[in-house]
């Protein structure tokens, strides 16, 4: 990485309202295509920013996230290509990093003032931790992300065919009356046997029937990784709703022990003039 690289890099680290200050200073010591680089880089928005605070500042966290999306994807991708896959074992720990993750962004984004919306920043580090091309260099996201939807997930995986060619080969007699197979040359055939005739499906329906049941599982997989996705959102919103309630609670009980040390100290020192007046008086 060149001295320039470390530089932007920096500048993804400042706090957010200094980031167009630091980014134009930056530019000013440089020339040409490097400063025009710099002038181009875009400002984060408030759900990038904290992202990627993440990376830079609570790195265990973003590395649970990115491990756990990889483990979530290659399961997905065996069940696709018909494998065993603890899809499920999968997504839990997935969810309790995606948690992770957005806890340490809305802690590290309130120590400069910023709430970023947690909902956004778990649709973020879903698809940032889900892909299979995750961006190079990390800690620069300049916008919040979404997950991918349907196969888009899984772009580029081939849905596993059969592994071998069925039963149902053609015979040398056959290659020879009818030429080479090509894909489509298919025909219904009779079997003959002692109970009569029965009709055969070529290997072109099992291998479709085959493939649907492939992509039935990827489309459950997929199902079940959003409903893990939005119970732990769910479950984030209880738990910032009950710790709010606390803070309020704790409030109250402070303001309500001030006022009743004031009181007591108004009382005892009612007492200690009535005392008085009653030594003057004696």
């Amino acid at each position: 990485m060149s001295a320039l690289d470390d530089k932007i890099d920096d500048l993804y680290q400042q706090p957010l309202g200094e980031f167009i200050g630091a980014r134009n200073a930056l530019a000013k010591t440089l020339s040409g295509a490097d400063a025009a680089r710099v002038k181009g880089l875009p400002k984060p928005t408030v759900v990038a920013w904290a992202a990627n605070q993440v990376y830079w500042h609570a790195r265990s966290a973003h590395d649970a996230l990115m491990k756990s999306g990889e483990r979530v994807r290659k399961a997905q991708i065996a069940a696709l290509q018909g494998k065993a896959a603890d899809i499920r074992t999968a997504n839990e720990e997935h969810r309790r990093a995606v948690a992770a993750a957005v806890a340490e962004a809305e802690r590290l984004a309130s120590t400069g003032g910023s709430k970023p919306s947690p909902d956004a920043l778990s649709r973020t580090f879903e698809a940032l931790s889900l892909t299979p091309h995750p961006p190079d260099p990390p800690g620069r996201l300049a916008e919040a992300l979404q997950p991918a939807s349907g196969f888009e997930a899984l772009a580029g995986i081939t849905p596993a065919g059969p592994a071998k060619a069925g039963p149902y080969r053609r015979t040398d007699a056959e290659s020879d009356s009818e030429g080479p197979a090509t894909a489509g040359h298919y025909r219904d055939r009779v079997a003959e046997g002692d109970s009569g005739s029965v009709r055969l499906q070529p290997d072109r329906d099992r291998g479709r029937k085959e493939t649907a049941r492939e992509r039935e599982a990827a489309r459950r997989a997929e199902e079940e990784a959003r409903a893990a996705a939005a119970e732990a959102r769910k479950r984030e919103g209880e738990l910032k709703k009950a710790e709010a309630a606390v803070a309020r609670a704790e409030a109250t009980e402070k303001l309500a022990r001030a006022s009743w040390e004031e009181a007591h100290d108004a009382l005892l020192e009612a007492r200690r003039k009535r005392d008085d007046v009653r030594k003057s008086i004696g």
